[in-house]
């Protein structure tokens, strides 16, 4: 049984060390359950940069040739989840190829957050192939004062 490869390992050629080890040497993956996506088809997995600022979280990906309708970003206050589909043009017969290394179908990521964020406040932008998201921290020592009503 042959394991899918990483969308890395499928854009530089890799091999795991697993895949150089007889069949019976490596332990045998579970069966993919029904709610397994990735079963139905194999999806890349995009490469991220994440970091913070003062206030924000920032995550940068790279989803060129990808309209912005056509990705879906899904926030919760401690994960982020990304995921599109590159359509390649079927004008060019495989025969006529001579190289290939451009990534097409669907792709997705999910990067747990290092802090809470305010999802309200999220804000994503594409820019010449470039997605970037802006995710305010949430300031857990900000108090505020309450007042008290009476009847």
């Amino acid at each position: 049984m042959q394991q899918k490869r990483s969308f890395f390992e499928r854009l530089t050629g890799a091999v795991k060390l697993e895949d150089e080890m007889p069949e019976e040497a490596v332990e045998p993956r579970s069966k993919p359950s029904i709610f397994d996506e990735a079963a139905e088809e194999e999806e890349g997995q995009l490469t991220v940069d994440v970091y913070q600022t003062s206030s924000d979280i920032i995550i940068k990906t790279m989803v060129a040739g990808v309209k912005p309708e056509d990705l879906d970003v899904a926030i919760t206050r401690d994960s982020v989840t990304i995921r599109g589909r590159r359509e390649e043009e079927r004008t060019i017969a495989d025969d006529d190829y001579y190289h290939r290394e451009l990534y097409w179908g669907a792709f997705s990521r999910t990067v747990v957050l290092p802090e809470e964020i305010d999802v309200d406040e999220a804000e994503a932008v594409e820019k010449y192939g470039m997605l970037i998201l802006s995710l305010p921290k949430l300031d857990k020592n900000r108090a505020t004062k309450l007042k008290v009503r009476g009847n």
